[in-house]
């Protein structure tokens, strides 16, 4: 998510070091991870009924067992467990809100007393060395006594009378307990056990704890569209679990009245499609200290600049740390976040002002910022589906609202986006990181990763599948151990086609030369769903692309392929030139900056593009930069220049080339 201290001793443009917001927040970000972090605990995976074995059904049957034993529809059991996990157990895991197993009962009080302290990066999110300030620290309360939505665990054992060891830890206890809540909901609400799917809109509606009507409709509408269209999944510990079609279920969405929930009118600042829950909680925009301002800044997009990406982060804190964390004008701010337990989402910012969020200025003046409740080291990182399909429908939204192409050019994770110079590098956050299923996103954005080509055309989008894809990990809890095995929407990047063979080098993370690890934020040799790499050769079961100005090398069998092919336009150094250099944003040449406005070095990054070499091309734009250092925004400038740049896919994360240095073809010629 957010990051803190810089060296300034290695940019020129920077002041000297003092006591600045980047201290500041890193006094914050540690406060906040004592206080609220939950654990990134790698588990062993929870029992079952029976042995777990792949292609098992041992959780099937619990799932059914469970659905007579208190009376629940087997669907609606299965519908609210795939919103909540989708059937995963997360290896006894609890979530970023303390739930448990794969019907999410909380127990925050157990996980808050397990919580380690966790950072990902040292990165300034702002991303622009024009403006260091000089803030105090922030200071982050402790938890309060805990609502009953975070102890369903506490209720779970009192109406089932298991152990809150065996609901935590059993996934067949954790799937009683589950179904023990929503059959007491129902007699609560004066509904009968019915075995009509239909007559249990409101017990589900209430099953998420959801504060107010319109996040409790969402959230039952959501599970009523899985019933209704079915789903099936291979969950992590390898059981098979199915829930059949239902189109004719309709259910009686009038009951939700009886729980009493608050009707929220939409505040007319919102931007958001209608078919979320939405709130209004802006950040401030407040001056304080010496001339500083925060925590954003305003502006007029897309007039002033175009808005060219969506940045996907995870928050490494919990729903409501990140709300008063962005109440902090000495804090930083993103455009929207979203809650876990049911995709519920606050905006913060009017999407024409420019958030503080992904560490790179460029990128935050052209972007929007889409924060997610999680924590991406833990195993699968409880990015719920709830969470999932809010995102997407919300990302939807913003992407035809700026006619942004829905591919990962476009919509990045955090961890994609470059530093701005060789000193950031090495700061740059790594979220969502390798849990986040980017194949089952952009499904669910209607823009699924597929073939258009044969072997011959160039190009191939990174597409394993995530389920049984499992490479490992280490460094979820402490540095060096492997992470709980679980599925991944990244491939592990070697220097020859052999998984004996070293992975290949980052000499921007490591300037030394020492090789890439397995840590689960080290991305120096990663490649992710969704990125497209230009083909350098194949051997085997093994295809090398080129990143990061080498041959690197990846396992894709056809038996079992980890990327399908592509094909579309790539750019390689002009003829006659030995090498290329790479930039992290696309600033204007000198000339253009009118007076006033203190010219931004145009700082190439430690990699080279070699010829010979091919990276598939992203976008092109004119060299931009937001001058934003005044609290008056009549003192912003944008400044443009003659100069062209290309984004392309170079590395994990994207980087830019000047247009006058390269020559774009085709990736089949």
């Amino acid at each position: 998510m957010r990051g803190s201290a810089q060296d300034s001793a290695h940019d020129p443009n920077r002041p000297a070091p003092g006591p600045t917001r980047r201290t500041a927040l890193r006094t914050a970000g540690a406060a906040a991870s004592a206080a609220f972090l939950l654990p990134l605990a790698s588990q062993a995976p929870a029992a079952l009924a029976d042995e777990a074995r792949p292609g098992g059904d041992a959780l099937q049957r619990a799932f059914a067992a469970a659905a007579q034993e208190y009376g629940v529809p087997l669907s609606v059991l299965l519908g609210v467990s795939y919103l909540q996990s989708r059937w995963d157990g997360h290896g006894g895991a609890p979530s970023v809100t303390g739930g448990y197993g794969p019907m999410h009962l909380t127990d925050v009080t157990t996980a808050l007393a397990r919580t380690p302290h966790h950072s990902h990066g040292t990165e300034d999110a702002r991303g622009d060395a024009a403006r260091p300030r000089e803030v105090p620290g922030t200071e982050v309360p402790r938890a309060r006594q805990l609502p009953a939505r975070l102890r369903t665990l506490e209720r779970a054992a009192d109406l089932t009378g298991l152990s809150a060891e065996a609901l935590r830890g059993d996934e067949a206890a954790n799937v009683r307990g589950g179904a023990a809540l929503l059959a007491a909901e129902q007699k609560r609400l004066g509904l009968p056990l019915s075995e009509d799917p239909a007559d249990w809109y409101a017990a589900v509606a209430a099953y998420a704890g959801s504060d107010n009507a319109t996040a409790a409709a969402v959230f039952a509408d959501d599970v009523f569209e899985v019933i209704r269209d079915g789903a099936s999944r291979t969950t992590a510990s390898g059981e098979t679990v199915s829930l059949p079609a239902a189109p004719e279920v309709s259910p009686d969405t009038r009951q939700l009245r009886a729980l009493g929930l608050p009707s929220v009118e939409r505040d007319p600042n919102i931007e958001a499609p209608k078919g979320v829950s939405i709130e209004w909680f802006p950040a401030p925009y407040e001056q304080f200290g010496d001339n500083d301002y925060g925590n954003h800044d305003l502006g007029n997009r897309p007039e002033s600049q175009s808005i060219d990406y969506i940045v996907i982060h995870d928050t490494e804190g919990t729903w409501d740390v990140c709300l008063k964390l962005i109440k902090d004008p000495t804090y930083v701010s993103w455009q929207y976040t979203l809650r876990s337990a049911d995709g519920h989402i606050a905006q913060h910012l009017a999407l024409k002002d420019v958030g503080w969020h992904a560490g790179n200025w460029y990128v935050n003046a052209k972007s929007i910022g889409v924060e997610h409740e999680a924590f991406l080291t833990s195993p699968d990182a409880w990015y719920t589906e709830a969470m999932y399909r809010s995102s997407a429908r919300l990302v939807r939204y913003l992407a035809r609202k700026y006619d942004i192409p829905l591919d990962r050019q476009h919509i990045l994770g955090h961890d994609n986006v470059p530093g701005t110079t060789t000193p950031n590098i090495k700061g740059m956050h790594t979220d969502p990181g390798p849990y986040w299923d980017w194949a089952h996103y952009f499904t669910l954005l209607g823009a699924p990763f597929h073939a258009t080509a044969g072997p011959g055309g160039g190009l191939v989008t990174v597409r394993p599948d995530y389920e049984t894809h499992q490479p490992v990990y280490t460094g979820c809890e402490t540095a060096g151990v492997a992470c709980t095995p679980h599925g991944s929407g990244a491939v592990r990047l070697h220097t020859a086609p052999s998984a004996d063979a070293p992975l290949v080098k980052d000499i921007g993370l490591r300037p030394d030369g020492s090789d890439s690890t397995t840590g689960v934020n080290d991305t120096g040799a990663r490649a992710s769903t969704g990125q497209r790499f230009a083909v350098a050769e194949r051997r085997g079961d093994w295809t090398a692309i080129w990143y990061l100005g080498q041959k690197a090398w990846f396992e894709n069998p056809r038996s079992r392929p980890t990327a399908v092919n592509t094909k579309g336009l790539v750019v390689t150094p002009k003829e006659g030139a030995a090498e290329v250099p790479v930039y992290g944003r696309a600033y204007p040449e000198k000339e253009a900056y009118p007076a006033g406005v203190p010219v931004q070095a145009v700082s190439p990054l430690p990699y080279k593009l070699l010829a010979g070499q091919r990276y598939a091309l992203g976008l092109k734009t004119q060299g931009e930069y937001l001058w934003a250092t005044t609290f008056d925004p009549a003192g912003h400038k944008v400044v443009r220049g003659q100069d062209t740049y290309y984004q392309i896919q170079f590395g994990h994360r994207v980087a830019f080339v000047r247009a006058a240095d390269v020559r774009i073809e085709r990736s089949d010629k």
